[in-house]
């Protein structure tokens, strides 16, 4: 198994960012994939989107939600358009090959995968992935996600990825701050191959 830690960046910007914290780890095991993200901070400053079905148990769940922070729906749905919202996503590729493909997952539940022949060319919704159930905590110092997929629908097992780890933060002032593993381009641009730095 090849596992590593990461810490994400924000976009340098002029202006003041919140006390955010953003980091996890990913582990691939043959074309088995997990990826979790910590965010840690003050998380009522951060605009989540509202889930269309109540909380009823499932693999998503709510651990003693501080305020502001919405349940997510428990019938994980998918959605387009989630980086409009606070979104945590991942980006991988095959080594030496152009293709590539964006994973967006909502706090909230929703998600979403997208296929790229290049950079940003050709983008299509991934439709080998017809569920895509990840779990949720909400902490009473941060917010936690896990996802745990098999990538065999997409690659197999032999072919080495590159991955860019990144996440959209909405604030509830409507201001956005992108982060990343790290930033390549003059603005925030996280289909940039230069930031798909994590091998695995």
């Amino acid at each position: 198994m090849n596992e590593q830690t990461f810490f994400l960046q924000p976009f340098p910007s002029t202006k003041s960012l919140p006390n955010l914290k953003i980091a996890g780890n990913i582990a691939r095991n043959g074309n088995k994939l997990v990826i979790c993200y910590m965010l840690e901070g003050d998380l009522k400053e951060i605009a989540l989107a509202k889930p269309t079905v109540p909380l009823r148990g499932s693999k998503l769940r709510v651990v003693d939600a501080p305020e502001g922070i919405v349940p997510p729906s428990n019938t994980p749905s998918r959605k387009h358009e989630l980086w409009k919202d606070t979104c945590f996503e991942f980006f991988l590729g095959i080594k030496d090959s152009a293709r590539y493909w964006e994973f967006n997952l909502s706090p909230v539940g929703y998600w979403n995968v997208y296929r790229f022949d290049g950079y940003r060319q050709g983008m299509q919704e991934e439709t080998a992935f017809t569920i895509l159930p990840f779990d949720v905590q909400n902490q009473a110092d941060g917010l936690a996600l896990a996802l745990d997929v098999d990538l065999g629908k997409i690659i197999s097992a032999d072919q080495a990825i590159e991955v860019g780890i990144t996440t959209v933060i909405k604030h509830k002032n409507g201001e956005v701050t992108y982060w990343a593993l790290t930033h390549q381009g003059a603005e925030a641009d996280f289909h940039l191959r230069d930031s798909f730095i994590i091998e695995l």
